[in-house]
Formats: C-alpha cells, structure tokens, sequence
C-alpha cells in the first residue's frame, strides 16, 4: 500500500461533482503564472508564509512534535485539496510531510507537477475531486484546505467528503473569507477593483464563509474547530501577518473526534 494509504493510478476525474465548472475555467486558465510571484497570484504567494507557519506550528504541537525541528511533520500524511500549481504542497513537503495534492483542473496539477520535478521533491499530484478520493477511502494524518471552500458550488457536499478523508483523530486547515461587509470592501472590491491583486470576477462575496458556518459544516461532519485566526494585511510593510481579527480572511484549525 502507498504511503497515504490510497490505490495507485487513481482515475482522472471527468465530472465538476463539488468543483465549480466556471471556476475550474478560471484558474486553469491562469495555471501557467502560479509560479509567477509578482503576477496574478501574487496574493497567495504573499499569504503563504502565514500559512505554512500556522500549519506547521499546529499539526507539530497536535502530534506532539518540536516545531522547530528541521522537518517538524515527518512521516505525516498530508493532503492539499485544491492544490494549485503546488504553492503550499512544496513547503509542506520540505517540512517533511508525506504530500498527496489533489485538483480539479488538469492544467494545473500539470504545472505543480512538473515544478516539483525540478525542484527535486517527490510529491504526489492528482487530476481529482475530494469525493473521487473518499470513495477510495483514502485517508490522511492532515488535510488542508486552502483558499478554496469559497470556490466549490455544494459546500455541505465538500464538508462531508474533506471530512471523511481525515483520519481519526488528525485534523484539517483550512483558510477562507469571512462573509462581512469589511471583505466585500477589501477582499473583492478593493482587491479585484481597486488594487487589482486578482483578476476581476475571482471571487463571489456571496459565496464567503462565515466562522460559524464553516465551524458548524465541519461539526455535521465529525471535525471540532478548536482554532480561529485572522490573517491582516499591512500596507506599510507590504506584508501579511497573524491577527486575532477574523472580519476578512481567517484560518481554522479542526480536529476530528478518534
């Protein structure tokens, strides 16, 4: 059996299922910048320090390791739902994790792929849905969830299979837009219209999720939230930072019951 515990050569997912077809449209249609730190996904590459340090620091303390060990999650299995072209699985990877990074658009898992074959790290990207890998009852010490639960058109549906892919007793990140009239000021207004760090139509402000729903669809679905916290921008320092203000963007941090 594989190191995380799922079939080899999975099938390529045919199917939008969970994923939004228009939305699958839109970021494979920017599949060839991921990379680009200065182009249209400039925000994440901006966001991802605060993310790899709130995931490393949580999983290593809920698996009871130093987090400031060279690689704290060694040997821990991890999936990044909705992966991109791979920013957070190569972090996650030089950490030590045992990496599994699953999309819904084929251009992009293309693009993570072939980076981390130049950067020499063995991680393992698929063409797939959550609930393609659920079937296979795949199952993963950590699964993170990135940036993506506002983009999925059946979010119940996407709780219950994330879910279900996190082994007893390991936990999920996630990190997400709360639904205030603060992000659709700064997160889609200000960020698509004003600023221009994302191309106009990226987000739907309807489709923000707040703590509580994102705290009660985990719930419904086995996994507590025992963590909450925000993500602020400073202009000054062109710099993202942890905040305890959670009106705009926000991480969370849930463990599921053993």
């Amino acid at each position: 059996m594989p190191r995380n515990q799922t079939p080899p050569s999975p099938p390529e997912t045919t199917e939008p299922g969970t994923a939004d077809a228009d939305e699958i449209a839109r970021f494979t249609a920017m599949a060839e910048e991921w990379w680009d730190d200065g182009g249209k996904f400039r925000p994440l590459h901006q966001i991802n320090p605060c993310r790899v340090a709130f995931i490393r620091d949580r999983v290593a303390a809920h698996f009871g390791r130093d987090q400031l060990a060279a690689k704290p999650l060694e040997g821990l299995s991890l999936l990044d739902i909705g992966c991109g072209g791979g920013l957070l699985a190569e972090p996650m990877r030089r950490l030590g994790a045992l990496v599994t990074g699953i999309d819904a658009g084929a251009k992009n898992v293309r693009v993570a792929r072939l980076h981390a074959g130049q950067g020499g790290l063995d991680i393992e990207y698929r063409h797939q849905l959550p609930e393609d890998l659920a079937r296979e009852q795949a199952s993963f010490d950590v699964v993170a969830n990135m940036e993506v639960i506002e983009h999925v058109s059946e979010r119940d549906a996407f709780f219950a299979a994330c879910c279900g892919l996190v082994k007893p007793g390991g936990v999920m990140v996630a990190s997400t837009i709360n639904r205030t009239l603060k992000s659709l000021a700064l997160a889609k207004v200000g960020a698509e219209y004003v600023l221009r760090w994302l191309p106009i139509g990226t987000h739907d402000w309807k489709k923000f999720v707040r703590p509580s729903e994102l705290a009660r669809g985990l719930r419904e679905h086995g996994a507590e939230v025992t963590e909450l916290k925000g993500m602020a921008y400073s202009a000054l320092q062109d710099k993202w930072r942890l905040a305890d203000d959670l009106d705009v963007n926000y991480l969370a941090f849930a463990v599921k019951g053993k």
